[in-house]
């Protein structure tokens, strides 16, 4: 869904607000928040991340989504804090003065992050806990009482990202595939293939080499939405249920990586994947040790970014005042 246009945007002097984005593979989630916490507008944009930065034309598209969600508001916020997908700080000199020049505002009330750093700041206090998070990709982080993330995966869908949606999605297909080369139309027997082959436009190879290398498929984020065509037909198909339990093991993996390195935490869980279907959590839980400690978020991502921009907000005020 994009960000809903308006015609006109203003700032209120009087109603000081923030804005928090929360920038992923399949869209751009932003709160405008008043000082006094009150969720003045919400929606969703289209998809941005951080590798976006990295040549002009990824840096028109970041500008344009930007710009879309700006318009979008129905004031322009004092202060923004963004966590995006792919983002590190090395990026800074590229998206901060954008931040800057599409919603007016002073270069010391911008701040951005890693979306997983974002999460980890959604679900406990630093220190507190690790963030296992399965979207289009996959990464589990630790955010230490020093602020420091340690991290596990998130290498991108290319190198790893297991368990995530584009590997659930990606499995499938080569699972439908490689059954079609020891036995041209097994298809016809499988729910999977079927339903995978329906989404594609198509039986033929053909339908799957145009629909992944030269249509939606080209997405990343867009692939990843096949893995709920394999949660549709999990029940009645054993291949799919085995995949999605074997995703939700691989997201344990992740969270394991990090207790073996920093000892025992709560996990908390964020991401579509987690949603797909019961078997993914089954093969989570069943993956962990005995007794971990399972907790969902405490706030969704683009609140807790506008949280962050209320308290950058209320420092520099206090600054000021100091100052004074």
């Amino acid at each position: 869904m994009r960000a809903q246009m308006v015609a006109t945007v203003s700032r209120d002097a009087e109603a000081d607000c923030v804005l928090g984005l929360d920038a992923g593979g399949t869209g751009t989630r932003y709160a405008l928040v008043a000082r006094n916490g009150h969720v003045l507008a919400e929606g969703q944009g289209p998809a941005m991340s951080g590798t976006q930065l990295l040549d002009a034309g990824g840096r028109i598209g970041v500008d344009i989504t930007l710009g879309g969600i700006a318009r979008a508001l129905p004031q322009l916020p004092r202060a923004v804090v963004a966590g995006m997908t792919g983002y590190d700080h090395a990026l800074a000199s590229e998206l901060l003065p954008r931040l800057v020049q599409v919603f007016g505002i002073d270069a010391g009330l911008v701040k951005a992050m890693s979306d997983i750093e974002l999460l980890c700041r959604a679900a406990f206090t630093p220190g507190d806990g690790i963030v296992v998070y399965g979207g289009t990709g996959s990464i589990a982080a630790l955010l230490d009482a020093m602020g420091y993330l340690h991290r596990a995966g998130g290498r991108g869908v290319t190198v790893d990202d297991a368990g995530g949606g584009h590997w659930i999605a990606r499995e499938a297909l080569k699972r439908v595939w490689r059954a079609e080369d020891e036995e041209p139309g097994a298809w016809q027997r499988s729910p999977l293939a079927q339903a995978l082959f329906e989404q594609v436009g198509g039986n033929e190879w053909h339908h799957t080499r145009q629909w992944v290398y030269g249509g939606p498929g080209t997405s990343r984020g867009k692939l990843g939405e096949l893995a709920a065509v394999v949660a549709a037909v999990a029940a009645r198909d054993a291949a799919a249920m085995a995949l999605l339990e074997q995703a939700g093991r691989e997201l344990a993996r992740l969270a394991q990586a990090l207790m073996r390195r920093y000892g025992r935490h709560p996990l908390a869980v964020a991401g579509r994947v987690f949603e797909l279907h019961p078997a993914v959590d089954r093969g989570f839980a069943a993956a962990l040790p005995a007794g971990t400690e399972i907790t969902p978020l405490r706030e969704a991502p683009h609140l807790a970014a506008s949280r962050l921009a209320l308290r950058l907000l209320a420092e520099r005020a206090g600054a000021a005042a100091g100052a004074a």
